[in-house]
């Protein structure tokens, strides 16, 4: 069940909830880890398991603001909500629309509006660096501290000597160490969207490509990729290039092209599911089409002879 609500309107859970709150950005193996000690504790007391999660993510809605860029993010919200379904801990997500409103909240009056009021909250269950309320005035002493929400904390996840961390896994993608962000996330990097009209140039040059339609973030993602389709046609192999396609565009908005090994039909409109097996180079601009051409050429070639290890 996934439930949007804006501030301190949802309706009061009357059995009360086991909680948790955070971005959930990636669903990495640390918020696993929260998630299942959640449901562990839930199915202890007797209660639902809630998460809540905020969209935009605070450090957008602030960047934004400001106009300062835009910090890294790993999973659209489509993403994240399949992600938090398939963990199987999770009975609802509530969805908190971030604003000027909400950042102005004191940590209190979160506390006495969104945990006691709106959630019901008996049970809470936060990271380690969880802090929360205007100002970031709020700190796990101040949730211990209400004496009718048993509050705990969970410690960090280490995966090879690094807490698991959504911040360690957008510097794997950017790195384009995908095996590396696999093993902090436990799954593959995978990013959905409708195919839409392009400019329709893969065409011409012998490699159509399917454009994939995301939502305006700013991933870590950056290059041209292995990857794996999922659609109405089942599963394909094929390579994608991920990024601002210098060469034939000046825009500075990401994009992503996935061209399917021997298929032919229509894509239009239909949702596809991406996941970035391997990363094959860098992004580059080319001084010509042809040199364009002959490289996407070689990059279907790897990407077609590409066995994973």
């Amino acid at each position: 069940m996934i439930i949007r609500l804006g501030r301190c309107r949802a309706p009061r859970l009357s059995q009360g909830a086991a909680v948790t709150i955070g971005n959930f950005d990636g669903v990495h193996l640390g918020h696993q880890h929260i998630l299942q000690q959640l449901k562990r504790k839930a199915l202890e007391l007797g209660l639902p398991v809630v998460a809540v999660v905020f969209e935009p993510q605070p450090k957008e809605f602030f960047a934004r603001k400001t106009g300062r860029p835009l910090p890294y993010r790993i999973t659209p919200l489509r993403t994240k909500l399949d992600l938090l379904r398939q963990t199987g801990c999770v009975d609802a997500v509530w969805v908190l629309r971030f604003n000027q409103a909400f950042a102005d909240m004191s940590a209190q009056e979160f506390i006495d509006c969104l945990l006691r009021r709106d959630l019901n909250t008996r049970y809470l269950l936060i990271g380690d660096d969880f802090r929360f309320g205007a100002g970031r005035e709020g700190s796990y002493d101040m949730l211990a501290a209400q004496p009718d929400i048993l509050t705990e904390r969970t410690p960090s996840v280490i995966t090879e000597d690094i807490r698991t961390s959504s911040t360690a896994v957008r510097q794997a993608l950017s790195d384009g160490l995908l095996d590396y962000a696999r093993k902090l996330s436990g799954h593959d990097y995978t990013l959905s969207g409708k195919v839409k009209h392009g400019r329709k140039l893969g065409r011409t040059i012998n490699a159509p490509t399917a454009n994939i339609q995301l939502p305006p973030y700013h991933y870590a993602l950056n290059g041209v990729f292995v990857v794996e389709a999922s659609g109405s046609f089942g599963t394909r192999r094929g390579v994608a290039s991920f990024g601002l396609n210098p060469t034939v565009s000046s825009s500075r908005a990401q994009k992503l092209e996935v061209h399917l090994f021997d298929y032919q039909g229509d894509l239009y409109g239909q949702r596809l599911n991406i996941r970035f097996l391997h990363k094959l180079r860098d992004e580059i601009k080319f001084d010509n089409i042809p040199d364009l051409q002959a490289q996407i050429a070689r990059d279907i070639a790897a990407a077609a002879n590409w066995q994973p290890e």
